[in-house]
């Protein structure tokens, strides 16, 4: 099935070292101007948010959050189900929680949520959850620790990558999944002039020595890690000691080195070399050059951490190297350190804090060690180690650690911040605590988030939107959480909304035909009315002096397509009347149709019914492909049996361009079979609901008891005026909102013993334009 593509999105997080009382200014600067800088970009969002690919769970929503919050910089990769464009240039995100509602109350008060539905375009229906908050931001997440032969041997978010994350891995999309030889991981020439190595020929490299390791390698060829020590003269960096190993882990080479300058700086910390350390050595570089010559082999493969810098300062010229810093590789050039690298893939501790600085010898080893070891194993189970996560989990720990420390005895958090690390995953919240971010929190509801985030509770929706216009736009990502209280979601309440919901949308479904004549073909009837789209049941109603036929449909759309196209027509020798069903609750019908068709999630697309059987998703898009501006073709499919209805949608780029699609189609044969069209009314996210509901036949709330039904008769009133209300809160903080502002309304959706209903999700990204960026 072609793939729906559209939505806008994107973040600029304050700089590492802006202070907090720069980032306001700058943000207050921002909103006085309009909210966005004369140079700043719009950010904006692509997802496949159409028929099938509605549903997300949560933990592709925490996939949004986490990248929409920490982006590319922070080790945070793309969604899998959409993609965000200028995430740096994002001004923020607030996700609006609507607390304890679902999917459900959307629909019954879909009249009242006038400004929610025009804000946003974008819809998707949300799993629901028995934690919804916990969920949101990470915790309570399945992952299981990993136990690696080599490495660390439990972490708090170590989880073997599912294999379509492995394709997203920088070191896959480097070097694939199979296992290669040594030579595969040796830099080209131009990876070396790119990563500052000395070039043969090069005019920074004028006096340097070749290695003369000019023979062919091979996958056979001899490993040597090697490291360098420096020290700061007035010439520069400078080698003062020298440490080269072979394959077995051998020292060959473990010299200090005297400096033919004068040492300005001796960097004893990293270096440990001092003073007196140099005083009675008599080597010097060009020393170490000529034993170096003497013991590597004419195919000798030099393999360190960060090479170009000690073959700089060795003044040296080796064409066969491996670079363990570009080896583990990672998004955007950046590198893991030798230190990191040794603990997570070794298992070793290097450059220990008791040493006087580091050990060439121990890190020439342990670079050597790595680059067999990614040979050895391959990229894929290197990938494998998820090494980003494992670094995100360092700094977490090291956070907890200063946080333990400031937190007095016994304290909730400081149990948390404690607790061994592979409990639980890293809070999402911590990780932004992690990035200098702070987080905001605002709801009626505790919000469990370890303590790292300021919390505030509030007793009222309109103390919580006040709080939100103060506070969100000196915050970078916030939640806030409204609520319609505890009175409105008791289990028989959300029953009897539920049997509302269903009995409204079952009657929307149905149309009454006739009158037909006593002997009429009931067969010729059903095909008729079939081309208006899938038909659920049809029956023959004889209380009336003439027989009407009952015609339930599976699509809004086919019902709304039949009273317009048949009412008036003559079927089966009669000429008859189409309606709907008279019911208090069909009323409103009309406004209801009228106000499906100009939702916004229903731009520019169509509903195509009299679709044959016969006819395969493949043949349908070779008959449209000659529509103008067809983006995406959706093919709903019954639930059960698997096999697609007589009926599909078209999704356009243009709204015009669906219009122009309509007037072709109405009337277009495809293999015999005459189309009908109309504007959609129930696209996306909706089918899959409709479909649910449609077949439930009353088993949810379906008992129960009448006085409970009058309860909520007599209750609606109020709780319409509160959705009412809450939908105005969200239209005011919206609009406070700075332009490229991510922002995402979550009815989460509820998870109980008394039931499941599906959440929602509307999301979009602040433009110009007020509303959400498409």
């Amino acid at each position: 099935m072609a793939k729906a593509v559209c939505v806008n999105g994107h973040k600029r997080p304050a700089g590492a070292g802006e202070e907090a009382g720069g980032r306001q200014a700058a943000r207050k600067r921002r909103k006085a101007d309009g909210g966005r800088g004369p140079e700043e970009k719009s950010s904006h969002l692509s997802a496949a948010l159409f028929g099938e690919d509605c549903e997300i769970s949560h933990d592709q929503l925490y996939e949004l959050l986490k990248y929409a919050a920490l982006g590319k910089c922070h080790n945070a990769t793309q969604p899998s189900w959409c993609r965000i464009y200028h995430q740096r240039h994002l001004a923020g995100v607030v996700v609006i929680v609507l607390h304890e509602m679902s999917q459900l109350h959307f629909y019954k008060f879909y009249l009242q949520f006038k400004h929610l539905r025009k804000l946003f375009r974008h819809r998707f229906t949300l799993t629901p959850s028995a934690n919804f908050l916990a969920s949101l931001y990470g915790e309570g997440a399945n992952l299981k620790p990993q136990n690696t032969a080599q490495g660390l041997t439990s972490t708090s978010s170590q989880c073997i990558p599912k294999s379509s994350d492995l394709q997203c891995d920088p070191i896959i999309r480097k070097y694939g999944e199979k296992k290669r030889g040594l030579t595969s991981y040796t830099l080209t020439l131009e990876e070396q002039k790119k990563n500052d190595y000395p070039i043969k020929g090069s005019p920074g490299c004028k006096g340097y020595i070749d290695t003369e390791c000019d023979q062919q390698r091979t996958d056979s060829s001899p490993l040597f890690g090697l490291d360098c020590e420096m020290c700061l003269t007035a010439k520069g960096n400078e080698v003062t000691r020298v440490s080269l190993v072979d394959a077995q882990g051998q020292c060959l080479l473990n010299e200090l080195v005297k400096p033919e300058s004068t040492v300005v700086n001796y960097r004893t910390r990293f270096s440990g070399i001092t003073k007196k350390m140099l005083l009675p050595v008599k080597t010097r570089l060009s020393d170490i050059q000529t034993r170096l010559k003497k013991i590597l082999p004419h195919d000798a493969v030099l393999v360190g951490h960060s090479l170009n810098a000690d073959l700089q300062a060795l003044e040296m010229i080796h064409p066969s190297v491996i670079d363990t810093s570009l080896l583990f590789a990672r998004n955007e050039g950046r590198r893991f350190k030798l230190k990191f690298l040794a603990k997570a893939v070794l298992g070793k501790e290097i450059q220990c804090e008791q040493k006087l600085g580091h050990d060439p010898a121990e890190d020439a080893r342990a670079a050597l060690e790595l680059a067999q070891f990614f040979i050895e194993q391959g990229p894929a189970k290197v990938a494998e180690l998820n090494l980003e996560m494992l670094l995100t989990t360092e700094k977490l720990a090291e956070v907890s650690q200063k946080k333990a420390v400031l937190q007095p005895q016994g304290c909730r958090v400081q149990k948390q911040l404690n607790e061994p690390p592979h409990l639980s995953k890293p809070c999402f919240l911590d990780c932004l605590q992690v990035t200098g971010q702070k987080p905001l929190l605002l709801g009626r509801q505790e919000m469990d988030s370890s303590g790292l985030c300021q919390s505030n509770l509030s007793t009222s929706n309109k103390q919580i939107l006040q709080r939100a216009l103060e506070d969100v736009p000196l915050s970078t990502f916030s939640i806030i959480q409204f609520s319609l209280g505890p009175e409105y979601i008791a289990s028989h309440l959300l029953a009897g909304l539920y049997e509302k919901v269903r009995s409204k949308l079952t009657d929307m479904l149905t149309i009454y035909a006739g009158p037909f004549e006593e002997s009429f073909c009931l067969k010729s009837v059903k095909k008729e009315f079939g081309k208006c789209g899938p038909i659920q049941s049809l029956t023959v109603v004889t209380e009336t002096y003439q027989p009407y036929v009952c015609i339930q449909y599976e699509v809004l759309e086919a019902a709304q397509l039949a009273v317009e196209s048949l009412n008036g027509a003559e079927v089966a020798g009669s000429c008859i009347k189409v309606q709907r069903p008279i019911t208090a609750g069909m009323l409103d019908c009309d406004v209801w149709i009228k106000e499906l068709e100009l939702d916004v999630e229903n731009e520019g697309v169509i509903y195509v019914a009299g679709l044959k059987e016969s006819l395969t998703e493949m043949d349908l898009q070779e008959e449209f492909s000659q529509l103008k501006d067809l983006e995406t073709l959706f093919l709903p499919k019954d639930l059960q049996s698997g096999k697609h209805r007589n009926c599909c949608f078209l999704k356009f780029q243009k709204s015009q361009s669906a219009l122009d699609a309509l007037e072709v189609i109405n009337g277009w044969s495809v293999k015999g079979s005459k189309l009908r069209s109309r504007n959609a009314l129930a696209s996306g996210h909706l089918w899959r609901w409709i479909w649910q509901v449609n077949h439930s036949n009353g088993k949810q709330g379906g008992n129960i008891l009448y006085e409970k039904m009058e309860q909520l008769s007599d209750s609606e009133q109020d709780l319409r005026k509160k959705v009412k209300k809450l939908d105005h809160h969200i239209k005011k903080l919206y609009r406070s909102l700075q332009n490229n502002t991510l922002c995402i309304v979550l009815f989460p959706g509820v998870n109980s013993m008394h039931g499941s209903q599906s959440g929602l999700g509307l999301m979009g990204i602040k433009d110009d334009g007020g509303r959400s960026a498409c």
